[in-house]
C-alpha cells in the first residue's frame, strides 16, 4: 500500500482491495444482466466504455458501483473525508484520493476538489450515486463544460425536476394530475400562512429542492405554522443550498408509489415497473417492494407511461424515477416529484427484472442505446429492500451513532443481495446518513419473498449502537404487511403490535448469558496465566475448589430485571445450572432486595465455546456457544462489549444484559435525574429558552441537527429552567445534559 500526503492534506491512496468477489457476490447480478454484457460486447456499433471512473460518493453506493465497474473491467478512484480513511470503499477502489475533513460541506460537497481529483487520476468520467452532487444541475454542466462526462442526466433535465414546483408545472402541461397546493415563487411567512388556511389543514410544507424526507414537515393545525416553516426552511438550506418551499393538501392514507425510467441519447426511454415504498418513518422509506401489491392492471400500465411521458418532456437522459402519492383506496395517483437519479431502493427492480441498473447508466453514458427495448424488460417475482439503519425506534427512531463492535450479515445468494460500506469495527458518524446496510431479497412471488426477507432478517446481527432490525422483524411479522394493505401511515396505526411492551428473555436464554460469560473469563484467565495456567486448577473453568464443590455465580441485569445464575460441577465438563429472579428495584425494602426466586434449573448441561477475536484492549469479545439445555440443543452467538453488556443472538433472537457494577463502584448521584439530556450525539441549532424561564410541558427547548435531520427537544413536564448549558453550533454527545429543570412543584 502507497499513501502520499498527510492524513490533513489531499493525498493518493493506491491499494489492492481487501475485498475480493466471492462466488455468490459474483451471482447477485441474473444470466440476463450477464447475457447483456457479452451482446453489447460482441456489437460492431457499440461504443467503449470508459477506462476509469471516479465515484464522488461514499459508503454503500460507491461500494455498488464499484462492484459493477470492476465486473466490466473499469477502474475506479475513490474519494473520502479524514473520516472515512478506513472505509469500504477506500479499500475497495483501485485508487482513492483525500479531499477534506468530515462534514460534506468540506469534502464531498467540494466541487473543485473533486473535478481536480478527476484531473490528477485520469478519470474520463464522474458516477454522483445518490445524494451530494447527484441533482446539482450547476454541478453536471461545469462536468460538460469541461470535458468529463457525468453519468447522469443533463443539467437541464436536473433543474427542470429538481424543483418540485417546477416539475408540477411541467407534469400539469402533460396531464398529469398533481396534488392541490401553491407552487409559486411567493415565499412570504404570511402569504404561504394563507394559502395554507386556504387549502386545509392538515398540509405539507416541502423544501423545493427537497428529497429524501429532508425540508419535510407536516403541519396539523394553524397555529404550528409558523414554526414548521422555520424548521423545514432551515433543514433545506443544509441540505440543499435552497430554503424555498411549497405547501400542499396532506392525503391522510396515500400510497407512495413510483417507477423506474431510463432513458438515453437515441430518443429511446422504457420503464421497469414499479415499487411500492409506502412503510415509511419520519417521512424516509424504510421498506420497499417491487411490483407493488395490488395494483389493478390498468393503474400499473397508466402508471409506467405517465412516467416514460415525463422522462420525454424533459428530454431525460439516465437513470431517473417518478414519484406519485396514490389514495389507497381508490388507486388514484398524482405526481409527487422526479428523482434524477439512482434510488436507494434500485436493487429491487433489479431482482424483478434482471437487470444491473449501474451498467445501463455506465452505457448510457458512454452513448449507447438502452440495453433493452420496453417489451424486452419482464418483471419475475417479487422482491423487498429493508434498510439497516443504526436507530432507536423505541426513541422516536432516532439516528444513532457508535462503532460497529459485532457484525454478521445473512450469507449472499442469487436471492439474498446485502449493500453495504461498512463492517466489524467501522463507526457510524453523526456526519452522514445512519444507513447501516440495505438487505434486498427475491422470492418467486410475495409470499416466499417475505419468507425469505423474515429468514435473512432472523440472520442479521449488530452490536454496539441501536439498529432497526427488531423493528424491521415486527413489520415483516404484520398480518396487514404480509397482506399487502400498506399506506404511509402504517407505522402510526399498528403502533401496538410494532411496539409491543418489552417481554422478559427466557430462562434459557439468562443461562446462556451468564455460561457464555463464565468460561470466556475463565478460559481468558488461564491464556493470561500462560501455557501453565491453562492447567492451573486456579483457572479451571470447573471451578475446582479444594474441598468444596466448584459453584460460580453471574449475575446480570435485562432492563431494571435483575437475574443470576449459579453453575456448579457435576461431572468434568457437565454443568448444573439455576436460574434465579430478583425482587424488583422498585421495592425498597431491604428484605425484598434481597429476595430471589428459582426459575429454572438445568441438569446434566453439556457445552462447546469457540471464542471469536477479541480480549483485552479490543472493543469486542465473545464467540459462539453451543450447550444443552433440557431438551434442546442451543446454537448462540454471544458477544461481550467494552460497556459491560452481553448480546445474546438465540434462534432469530436478540437480548442484551449488563453486567452489574458492584455497590462501591456506583456513582453517588445522578447527575441527570432533573436534566434534559441529548438522545444522541448532535449539534445544537438553536436555543429557544434562557434561564429562568418558566415553561409548559411540550415546550420547545432546544432544536438539535444529527445525520443532517433537526429534531426538537421539548419540556417532559410544566416547570423552570434553571440552566442551558450548550450555545448553538456547540457538539454534544449522547446523553449529556442540556438543559439543567425543575418541575413546576419544586420550583
Amino acid at each position: 500500500m502507497l499513501r502520499t500526503g498527510s492524513s490533513r492534506t489531499t493525498g493518493l491512496v493506491r491499494r489492492q482491495s481487501f475485498y475480493p468477489l466471492t462466488a455468490a457476490a459474483s451471482r447477485l447480478y441474473t444470466a440476463q444482466a450477464a447475457q447483456t454484457v457479452s451482446k453489447l460486447s460482441a456489437d460492431s456499433q457499440h461504443k467503449p466504455l470508459f477506462d476509469k471512473i471516479l465515484i464522488a460518493n461514499r459508503g454503500e453506493i460507491a461500494c455498488r458501483v464499484i462492484r459493477t465497474a470492476r465486473k466490466l473491467g473499469i477502474k475506479t478512484v475513490a474519494v473520502y473525508s479524514e473520516a472515512d480513511a478506513d472505509s469500504m470503499h477506500v479499500r475497495l477502489a483501485d485508487e482513492a484520493y483525500l479531499i477534506g475533513q468530515a462534514p460534506v460541506s468540506e469534502s464531498y460537497l467540494r466541487t473543485d476538489t473533486i473535478i481536480d481529483v478527476v484531473r490528477r487520476s485520469g478519470a474520463q468520467a464522474i458516477h454522483p450515486g445518490y445524494g451530494f452532487l447527484s441533482e446539482n444541475a450547476g454541478f453536471a454542466e461545469r462536468l460538460e463544460s469541461e470535458g468529463i462526462r457525468f453519468i447522469g442526466p443533463p443539467g437541464a433535465a436536473i433543474r427542470a425536476m429538481g424543483s418540485k414546483s417546477e416539475s408540477k408545472r411541467i407534469m400539469q402541461e402533460a396531464g398529469v394530475p398533481v396534488v392541490p397546493g401553491y407552487h409559486g415563487e411567493n415565499q412570504d411567512a404570511a402569504f404561504l400562512k394563507q394559502k395554507a388556511d386556504e387549502i386545509g389543514y392538515p398540509v405539507l410544507i416541502k423544501a423545493v429542492l427537497g428529497g429524501g424526507g429532508k425540508g419535510m414537515r407536516i403541519v396539523e393545525k394553524p397555529q404550528d405554522f409558523e414554526m414548521m416553516l422555520e424548521s423545514s426552511r432551515r433543514e433545506a438550506i443544509k441540505s440543499f443550498g435552497d430554503d424555498e418551499v411549497l405547501v400542499e393538501k396532506y392525503l391522510t392514507t396515500p400510497r407512495h408509489v413510483e417507477v423506474q425510467v431510463f432513458a438515453d441519447t437515441h430518443e429511446n426511454a422504457v420503464h421497469l415497473f414499479e415499487r411500492d415504498c409506502s412503510v415509511q418513518r419520519r417521512h424516509q422509506k424504510i421498506i420497499e417492494e417491487a411490483p407493488a401489491p395490488h395494483l389493478l392492471p390498468e393503474v400499473r400500465k397508466q402508471l409506467g407511461d405517465k412516467a416514460v411521458a415525463a422522462a420525454k418532456a424533459v428530454n431525460y437522459v439516465g437513470a431517473g424515477t417518478v414519484e406519485f402519492i396514490m389514495d389507497h383506496d381508490t388507486q388514484q395517483f398524482y405526481f409527487m416529484e422526479m428523482n434524477t437519479r439512482l434510488q436507494v431502493e434500485h436493487p429491487v427492480t433489479e431482482m424483478v427484472t434482471g437487470t444491473d441498473l449501474v451498467q445501463w447508466q455506465l452505457e448510457v453514458a458512454a452513448g449507447n442505446p438502452l440495453p433493452a427495448t420496453q417489451d424486452q424488460i419482464k418483471c419475475t417475482g417479487h422482491a423487498f429492500e429493508a434498510r439497516i439503519y443504526a436507530e432507536n425506534p423505541d426513541n422516536g427512531f432516532l439516528p444513532d451513532t457508535g462503532r460497529l463492535v459485532h457484525l454478521q450479515t445473512p450469507r449472499p445468494s442469487s436471492d439474498v443481495r446485502v449493500e453495504t460500506g461498512v463492517q466489524t469495527g467501522d463507526a457510524i458518524s453523526v456526519y452522514y446518513d445512519p444507513m447501516i446496510a440495505k438487505l434486498v431479497v427475491r422470492g418467486d412471488n410475495r409470499r416466499a419473498a417475505l419468507r425469505v426477507l423474515r429468514k435473512a432478517l432472523d440472520e442479521y446481527q449488530v452490536v454496539g449502537l441501536h439498529t432497526n432490525i427488531g423493528f424491521l422483524k415486527r413489520l415483516a411479522q404484520s398480518p396487514d404487511f404480509a397482506a399487502g394493505d400498506v399506506e404511509t401511515g402504517y407505522i402510526n396505526k399498528h403502533l401496538d403490535e410494532l411496539f409491543p411492551q418489552a417481554t422478559d428473555p427466557s430462562p434459557s436464554t439468562v443461562a446462556q448469558a451468564a455460561l457464555a460469560l463464565i468460561i470466556d473469563s475463565n478460559t481468558r484467565a488461564a491464556m493470561q496465566m500462560g501455557s501453565a495456567g491453562l492447567y492451573s486448577p486456579w483457572a479451571a473453568i470447573d471451578s475446582f475448589r479444594i474441598n468444596a464443590l466448584g459453584v460460580q455465580t453471574v449475575a446480570v441485569v435485562f432492563g431494571k430485571q435483575k437475574y443470576s445464575v449459579s453453575v456448579s460441577v457435576a461431572n468434568e465438563h457437565v454443568y448444573s445450572l439455576a436460574v434465579y429472579k430478583h425482587a424488583a428495584e422498585s421495592d425498597s425494602s431491604s428484605s425484598a432486595k434481597n429476595t430471589k426466586s428459582q426459575i429454572a434449573r438445568f441438569e446434566n448441561v453439556r457445552s462447546s465455546w469457540v471464542a471469536m477475536p477479541g480480549g483485552v484492549g479490543s472493543s469486542s469479545g465473545g464467540g459462539h456457544l453451543r450447550v444443552l439445555l433440557g431438551d434442546r440443543l442451543c446454537a448462540s452467538n454471544v458477544v461481550f462489549s467494552r460497556d459491560s453488556a452481553i448480546t445474546v443472538f438465540d434462534q432469530g433472537n436478540m437480548a442484551v444484559f449488563e453486567v452489574p457494577r458492584p455497590d462501591y463502584m456506583a456513582d453517588e448521584a445522578d447527575a441527570g435525574s432533573e436534566s434534559v439530556t441529548a438522545p444522541m450525539s448532535c449539534k445544537i441549532v438553536q436555543i429557544l429558552v434562557e434561564s429562568g424561564a418558566e415553561v409548559a410541558q411540550d415546550t420547545p427547548l432546544v432544536v438539535l441537527e444529527a445525520m443532517k435531520m433537526e429534531h426538537v427537544i421539548k419540556a417532559p413536564r410544566a416547570g423552570k429552567v434553571v440552566e442551558v448549558y450548550y450555545k448553538v453550533g456547540d457538539l454534544v454527545d449522547e446523553g449529556k445534559s442540556l438543559v439543567a429543570f425543575e418541575d413546576a412543584s419544586s420550583s
